[in-house]
């Protein structure tokens, strides 16, 4: 599951969960991006402060790991890189990518989308008010997609930030070593 975790929250930590029930995975590997290529500006929190809080925040899970194969690389995160690492580092796995339901229409423009799906199999999580179906997957990518439903959270990592910035509340959003580390690191004031 890769993502800025910028912060990590309980939404990604879930999904995660529900990612790897529904998919009976032996392990959920956490998998901070150092630049994303659909996201800017870069992140706001430094990679060495996103893997701080992600380590903290699956620290108690015994099934969920920290994968740091993107933040030793640098620059932008493209997942077939990354599949193409693991798949030769480790080929006896089985790799699975974890995706917000939003994200699954936009696929087909992804890098190398068509090498990305020979290694990967998508599951795609649903999110707040994005609904996705089957039916709107585009149709070469349909087989190697696994749609899975999710309770909804109405809170993301922008609004982590903001209610932060104003200095609102975040306990009960994030895992409380995240919260802890947040306010003692003085990030998103």
């Amino acid at each position: 599951m890769g993502g800025t975790f910028d912060p990590i929250h309980f939404g990604h930590l879930l999904a995660a969960e529900r990612a790897r029930e529904a998919a009976d995975l032996d392990e959920v590997r956490f998998m901070p991006t150092f630049a994303p290529p659909h996201k800017t500006p870069l992140p706001h929190a430094s990679p060495e402060d996103r893997l701080a809080m992600v380590r903290l925040a699956i620290a108690d899970h015994p099934q969920f790991r920290l994968e740091t194969a993107e933040l030793e690389r640098g620059g932008v995160s493209y997942s077939y890189d990354t599949a193409k690492l693991l798949t030769e580092r480790e080929p006896e796995n089985r790799w699975f990518w974890i995706v917000g339901g939003d994200m699954v229409l936009y696929l087909p423009r992804w890098h190398r989308i068509e090498s990305l799906a020979e290694m990967v199999t998508f599951l795609g999580v649903t999110r707040p008010g994005f609904t996705v179906t089957a039916g709107a997957i585009p149709e070469p990518l349909r087989k190697r997609v696994e749609l899975i439903e999710m309770p909804e959270i109405g809170f993301s990592s922008s609004d982590i930030r903001e209610r932060r910035s104003r200095g609102l509340s975040i306990r009960y959003a994030v895992p409380e070593p995240v919260r802890i580390y947040i306010e003692e690191r003085g990030l998103y004031l």
